[in-house]
């Protein structure tokens, strides 16, 4: 019995690795598009070769509570050509959050180097807007680099940037 219950696990798995889908910027709305392009150009000008897009680079998710699906874009594991660290840097990788509007196109709200990131969990009131905890280079909170420098924001329509003090 737990031969055939083995079997059919390794057989779902193995089908859903075939169900995947290869990720096609083409997929979502222009100003997303837009900011995928910008993996290209980077490339481009370091004469890096083909781009290839992580299946989890673009995350949907609804940040600013109104119902629409927003994005985060996560370079982190883009590779340009055979060099995986084109995204990246001792400030992290880049990582860009956009809203959709009412109107259905999307706005770039954020674009940086971040170390890691974290969506907290949402508040109790319906419709509020989800904070996202920021791991940055320490230089944003006056340290250096390697020091702990976290930084929380609530995402709205409204674009925002990390300061250096």
């Amino acid at each position: 019995m737990r031969y055939l219950i083995l079997l059919l696990t390794l057989l779902a798995t193995a089908a859903r690795a075939d169900d995947a889908k290869p990720f096609n910027p083409a997929d979502y709305p222009p100003g997303l598009q837009k900011t995928l392009r910008y993996a290209d150009e980077e490339c481009d000008s370091q004469d890096g070769g083909q781009v290839s897009f992580a299946p989890d680079t673009v995350r949907k998710i609804d940040l600013t509570g109104d119902g629409r699906e927003d994005y985060i874009v996560d370079f982190r594991d883009t590779k340009c050509g055979e060099r995986e660290t084109t995204y990246c840097g001792t400030g992290g990788c880049v990582m860009n959050v956009l809203v959709t509007l009412p109107d259905g196109s999307v706005r770039p709200v954020f674009g940086g180097y971040v170390r890691s990131y974290r969506i907290l969990p949402p508040a109790m009131k319906r419709g509020a807007a989800r904070t996202i905890r920021f791991d940055l280079h320490g230089s944003y909170c006056g340290g250096f680099g390697a020091q702990a420098c976290w930084k929380e924001k609530a995402i709205t329509a409204t674009p925002f940037a990390f300061k250096q003090p």
